[in-house]
């Protein structure tokens, strides 16, 4: 997400670097999103004012209207922009690897990696989806789409005779697994060191994709 134009002259605005203003601004943007992450993780979207948020990044309550019109505008940024993030890391890991096996290992590291380093997002897009409004919902929703869709078109080069919607299975419940995964963890017992996580998760998760599909019970 762009931090914004400035018109102000000067040489660094000529030449297309962002101002120290512009950097500024942000900076603090992406302060109160972290922020928002943590507070409404733990205490739920509806328990936090935008005082918390602000105190949490540094900044008096009101002066948080200076980047959000409001609270529910922070957590449609938060899913919007992390929905995003998914969709273009994705595409750049399938499009740097021709190979489709690779790239499908190259997406499970991917999202593993975004599940161990942003637990907090994960939860909040559980608990408080149904917190945004129709509009950010269809948004997140359509990026999440697009997201999924990226798996499939990996998964069917694997698995060119199996349908487009049993692939898509395969991918939620991938998703379920990784994404689930280092919370409950977190939450419900000793916290498991990234270094173990890590590659149980991935090869969990490969195994699930690429699983055979078993013959119906006669």
């Amino acid at each position: 997400m762009s931090a914004g134009n400035s018109t102000l002259a000067g040489s660094s605005t000529l030449s297309g670097n962002p101002t120290q203003r512009s950097r500024a601004k942000e900076n603090r943007r992406q302060a109160l999103l972290a922020a928002a992450a943590s507070l409404f993780a733990v205490h739920g979207f509806n328990r936090v004012s935008l005082e918390d948020l602000g105190a949490a990044a540094g900044v008096s309550g009101p002066a948080v209207y200076r980047h959000f019109p409001g609270k529910q505008a922070v957590l449609a940024d938060l899913l919007v922009t992390v929905s995003q993030e998914l969709l273009d890391g994705g595409r750049q890991v399938v499009a740097g690897n021709d190979d489709p096996l690779t790239a499908l290992r190259r997406l499970v590291e991917f999202q593993v990696d975004f599940a161990l380093g942003k637990p907090d997002v994960i939860r909040v897009q559980d608990r408080d989806f149904s917190s945004l409004s129709e509009h950010d919902q269809s948004a997140v929703r359509a990026l999440q789409r697009s997201y999924v869709e990226v798996w499939v078109q990996v998964l069917a080069r694997l698995r060119p005779d199996t349908d487009a919607s049993e692939l898509r299975m395969r991918a939620h419940a991938t998703f379920g697994l990784i994404n689930s995964t280092p919370h409950s963890v977190r939450s419900h017992g000793r916290k498991i060191a990234t270094g173990t996580a890590r590659p149980l998760l991935e090869s969990m998760a490969l195994a699930a994709l690429l699983v055979d599909t078993p013959e119906p019970s006669p």
